[in-house]
């Protein structure tokens, strides 16, 4: 395989609640991997969508045929790639590793006050601050059998990448 990245890269998964930089964070990843990035929130079907937008939390049956999509994303690029997920469910992340087993996980992971304030200043998302409760009450952290990394957003964005950047690139 000759991808410029290393070997042992594959699949990542850039997950957290609604601001946490998931977006930004991935576009980095992926650039600095030389891997093909996708943003989850394209493949949200427009009920999806929709539904957020009005103040709506998504619930299971909603979020299943969405993750398969992702998941799906993930299989279609054999040789890697790195998409953004809030994957906020142990059992969503197992959806997205039976399309691609060896997935790799960055947590983005900050406080409710932090995550606040990200989304206070974003313009033009479909998901509204109001629903970040929701998020971190659903939110279930990566447990140890999980490969991947928790990385605080409260730093500079520069240093969220480069700790993101480690985790993916050391792991064994």
């Amino acid at each position: 395989m000759s991808t410029g990245h290393p070997a042992q890269v594959q699949h990542v998964v850039v997950m957290g609640v609604s601001g946490s930089g998931k977006s930004t964070v991935g576009e980095a990843l992926a650039a600095r991997l030389g891997l093909p990035f996708a943003d989850a929130d394209d493949l949200h079907p427009q009920a999806n969508k929709d539904k957020m937008a009005a103040g709506e939390a998504l619930d299971d049956e909603d979020r299943w045929p969405w993750l398969a999509r992702v998941g799906e994303w993930l299989a279609q690029h054999p040789d890697g790639g790195v998409v953004t997920c809030s994957a906020l469910k142990r059992a969503y992340r197992d959806v997205l590793r039976e399309h691609a087993p060896a997935a790799y996980h960055v947590h983005l992971a900050g406080s409710r006050e932090v995550i606040a304030e990200r989304q206070a200043g974003r313009r033009g998302h479909f998901m509204p601050a109001s629903l970040l409760d929701s998020q971190f009450d659903t939110l279930e952290p990566l447990a140890d059998d999980e490969a991947g990394i928790v990385v605080d957003v409260a730093d500079p964005v520069d240093d969220v990448v480069a700790r993101a950047m480690t985790g993916v690139t050391s792991r064994g």
